[in-house]
């Protein structure tokens, strides 16, 4: 009897060695860039949605059975999922709804599509889309202010229709008469503080609003759709949440930081985390007014939820616009609109207590600055703080964007330890205009100033900033170290270039650094989430001219397959 029972408990511990022992997934072949690591080998092992060990297929072959999967990346580049530095989660879902105008040449390819788009929605129906760029257009519509045109083609094709159309930095947007009079607007409606309402030089609204003039139709347009119903407005917003989380995948972004939602945004991801429906990690900052983060923002801070799939740990807030609608915050006017030197969006005190707050609550706080006065400003207030809070030592509070930098800034990223959240596609998809805005010297000194910071020391990110960019990070990647438009030309003063490894790091490892989560992702070290691609070229060895034909061939999150070519 003895005897047979140190049998069984010997078979069973044969047994659950065996199954200690066994990968969930093994990929062989691999050209592999761990990026904070070298193997020695061509395999990785995967168990429990972890890297579990790492070594050549002939030794990993042993930990595999038959219900391991094997994956052939026959040679392939296997190297960390790409995580996007700064988007919008919400914003992208909606732009593959919504009209889209990402691609298009003209004002009046814009007018066509929404003419389309009138046909086959019934009347009194908001109509939204965004993407438009005045500055990307092949000609200038006449009449114009500022390149932008007036409203009256728009409005001729949607008469029985609010129309509105968010500019492609989100920053300003065109409404069509029928929006105007839904919201009031008039030759005496005033300019808001931190926005403008454009017109002619008579006086009236030609339809382009900028910064917080925007927000007349947001609140209108909000109590629109609070006038439907919820099933519908929630099954759309779901639709859109599975369009954005399919574009990701399809380009390798397993790890998505969200760049600001609200409060009714955040319910909805949690639930989705807590229901294990994420399929991309989210990283999200609420942003809310004040008065509402004071109230709200303790109950929303979550750490790791549904199995690392959604963290909100953060505030975002802005200080001022964009370069490409006149609002950015700069030093001295722009170069092509004199006397007029952007718009302070958010008030100063606002931002200074949304800080105090952020210490309080140990949470990241966030900020929007482009210009070179709205960086300064947010960087003396960041400095502030962290003199008045020696007791904090690691803060990684980040500056979104830092696009526009006076040189005499650019050293105090490092010397402060405070995070560059940058986008590399920014730099060239807004090369045809920044000098244009700021004049030949200013746009050499601190425009897109990627090696300037990295050189101070600085912690420089990457993303896209989608949908006001598309999310692929091969073509941000191309952004990032060559500064070259897509279709070719002179690089946009490339003494500022990126190294490619400098580049896979800003969105990789850098990222999730500037989100307290290098512990656990931004590299294919053991222990670590594996979340991982293959890509058909290697980014690190292959010609500059193959970098943009390089294709996502697998993105693998937690261990799982969620997109094959």
């Amino acid at each position: 009897m003895r005897m047979i029972l140190i049998i069984l408990v010997f078979g069973v511990m044969l047994s659950g060695c065996a199954n200690i022992q066994t990968a969930d997934m093994i990929i062989k072949n691999a050209n592999i860039y761990a990026v904070d690591t070298t193997y020695n080998g061509d395999a990785i092992a995967i168990k429990d949605g972890k890297i579990w060990k790492a070594g050549k297929w002939d030794e990993l072959e042993s930990f595999s059975d038959e219900n391991t999967e094997i994956i052939d990346a026959q040679g392939n580049f296997l190297m960390p999922g790409f995580i996007e530095g700064h988007g919008h989660y919400g914003g992208l879902g909606t732009s593959l709804i919504n009209l889209n105008f990402l691609k298009s040449s003209s004002w009046e390819s814009i007018v066509d599509d929404v003419s389309d788009k009138v046909q086959m929605t019934p009347k009194g129906s908001w109509i939204i889309g965004r993407g438009w760029h005045q500055e990307k257009w092949d000609s200038i519509p006449k009449p114009n202010v500022y390149k932008y045109p007036y409203h009256n083609t728009l409005s001729a094709v949607s008469q029985d229709n609010p129309v509105v159309l968010y500019h492609a930095s989100g920053h300003a947007l065109f409404a069509n008469q029928k929006a105007m009079q839904e919201v009031g607007i008039t030759r005496e409606t005033p300019n808001p503080v931190g926005g403008e309402i454009v017109r002619d030089k008579n006086g009236e609204a030609i339809g382009v609003f900028e910064e917080r003039a925007m927000d007349l139709f947001m609140r209108k347009y909000a109590d629109y759709q609070a006038s439907l119903d919820k099933k519908v407005v929630d099954s759309i917003w779901l639709k859109a949440m599975h369009l954005a989380e399919q574009d990701c995948l399809s380009k390798g972004v397993t790890s998505f930081q969200d760049a600001g939602s609200k409060f009714v945004d955040l319910d909805k991801y949690e639930e989705l985390a807590k229901d294990n429906a994420l399929k991309v990690r989210l990283w999200v900052m609420m942003r809310e007014p004040l008065k509402a983060l004071e109230s709200n923002a303790s109950k929303y801070k979550k750490i790791n939820l549904g199995g690392y799939y959604y963290t909100c740990n953060a505030i975002k807030t802005d200080i001022d616009g964009a370069l490409g609608s006149y609002g950015a915050w700069l030093l001295e006017s722009y170069n092509d609109k004199p006397g007029f030197k952007g718009q302070n969006t958010t008030d100063i005190a606002e931002i200074k207590g949304i800080a105090d707050l952020a210490v309080k609550l140990d949470l990241q706080l966030c900020v929007h600055a482009i210009g070179d006065r709205g960086n300064r400003t947010v960087l003396d207030l960041f400095e502030d703080e962290m003199r008045r809070h020696p007791e904090k030592k690691d803060w990684r509070w980040r500056i979104e964007h830092a696009q526009h930098l006076h040189p005499d800034d650019i050293i105090r990223f490092g010397k402060s330890k405070i995070i560059a959240s940058m986008q590399g596609i920014h730099c060239t998809s807004d090369a045809p205009y920044v000098i244009q805005r700021l004049g030949e010297k200013r746009a050499k000194e601190g425009a897109y100033a990627w090696r300037s910071l990295l050189d101070s020391g600085a912690v420089v990110t990457n993303g896209t900033d989608t949908p006001i960019e598309d999310i692929n990070p091969i073509e941000n990647f191309y952004a990032s170290v060559t500064r070259k438009k897509q279709g070719g030309g002179e690089a946009f003063f490339p003494e500022q270039v990126m190294t490619r490894k400098e580049a896979i790091y800003t969105y990789t490892l850098a990222n999730a650094y500037a989100a307290f989560e290098e512990n656990i992702k931004g590299s294919l070290k053991t222990g670590k989430l594996a979340d991982m691609v293959i890509l058909s070229n290697d980014l690190i060895r292959c010609e500059e001219s193959e970098i943009l034909n390089t294709q996502v061939l697998y993105t693998i999150v937690g261990g799982k397959v969620q997109y094959k070519k």
